[in-house]
């Protein structure tokens, strides 16, 4: 298998790990430190997924991402890479991350493009270290508000600002962005994002990337079910990932929330369009995954009611890509809210 299969470029050399200069700063060693000492592992994760990004960069454009990340996290991703290569993995870590970016991306603009213009919201849940709003070019006409935990907001601003303070090149490209301090556990969550300037009658894009799988099974239903309702006030997408049951059912996994029918749950929810994708269909792929014996693309082959492989008898944990729409004017086909499992 070549290089170029597993979605390393021949010319790719993940040798030599270069650190953002940055990251040497008094003050952005200290930012770092407070995130190894009191951030618990769920905000933690956050850098782990930048530091996906950073290493994946001859893919993915994240100028910030490596800065966010923090040394800790970019040097434990790069040996986990590294190892990968030696041992020539039919998935090089990371590949999946990379996906479902890409992913994100292609539809954030293509949602952007299907309703009412380039002017809708966007509203990032559990934003952690997303760095959209400087650098998609696609959000230069909306409203862009990120809610998360306020010590991760804070963090994160103070060191997009100290990347701003140094170079010339960081600069935001969405219309405006506003970071809401809030739990989405919580039920206030909706108001806090209203009284920052949210409007609830606007066309809007959930992202929940990366989120939903940590939630309880009551709070990620809650949260899922106040965006569908917003369907009945304005043109509504959702953009998430999804978990099936085997895959949050790993050892000391801190994975909660899981659907092995996403396709089915969204529309009883009151969404009137929902595509599914998985890692390695033809939206999901940019590349990265051409080898038939990838682990993503030999699960995707399979019908998605095993739970275990039949070749092995290893657990089938499958990550769900979703789209889902609505809007006041659109009806839902009962025939799927009836086959709801």
């Amino acid at each position: 298998m070549s290089k170029q299969e597993n979605g390393v470029p021949e010319d790719q050399h993940w040798q030599e790990l270069k650190l953002p200069h940055l990251l040497f700063s008094e003050t952005v060693r200290d930012i770092h430190s407070t995130i190894e000492n009191e951030w618990d592992s769920l905000q933690k994760s956050a850098c782990q997924i930048a530091a996906g990004r950073a290493l994946w960069n001859h893919v993915i454009n994240d100028p910030l991402a490596g800065l966010l990340a923090g040394e800790t996290y970019l040097r434990s991703f790069h040996e986990k890479i590294k190892k990968d290569r030696h041992n020539n993995a039919t998935e090089i870590s990371g590949v999946m991350l990379a996906v479902r970016t890409l992913w994100f991306d292609s539809k954030i603009e293509a949602a952007l493009d299907s309703v009412r213009g380039r002017g809708s919201q966007i509203v990032l849940l559990g934003a952690g270290m997303d760095t959209r709003t400087y650098r998609l070019g696609c959000l230069m006409e909306s409203d862009v508000f990120e809610v998360d935990f306020p010590s991760v907001l804070q963090v994160k601003d103070a060191l997009i600002q100290a990347a701003v303070r140094s170079t010339e090149n960081i600069r935001m490209t969405a219309k405006s962005l506003t970071r809401v301090a809030a739990d989405i556990r919580e039920n206030d969550w909706l108001e806090k994002l209203q009284n920052s300037g949210f409007v609830l009658e606007k066309s809007t894009v959930w992202v929940l990337e990366g989120i939903l799988y940590y939630l309880s099974q009551s709070h990620a239903m809650q949260v899922l079910k106040v965006i569908a309702d917003k369907c009945a006030l304005t043109e509504t997408v959702l953009l998430a990932d999804f978990m099936n049951k085997p895959s949050t059912m790993l050892c000391n996994s801190v994975f909660h929330f899981y659907s092995d029918w996403p396709d089915h749950l969204l529309p009883s929810l009151g969404f009137s369009h929902v595509n599914l994708s998985q890692i390695g269909d033809p939206d999901a792929h940019f590349g990265l995954l051409h080898d038939p014996q990838n682990l993503f693309n030999k699960l995707r082959n399979l019908p998605r009611s095993l739970q275990t492989h039949p070749d092995d008898g290893t657990p089938c944990r499958r990550l769900y890509l979703v789209q889902a729409s609505g809007s006041p004017n659109q009806q839902i086909p009962f025939s799927t809210i009836s086959n709801v499992v």
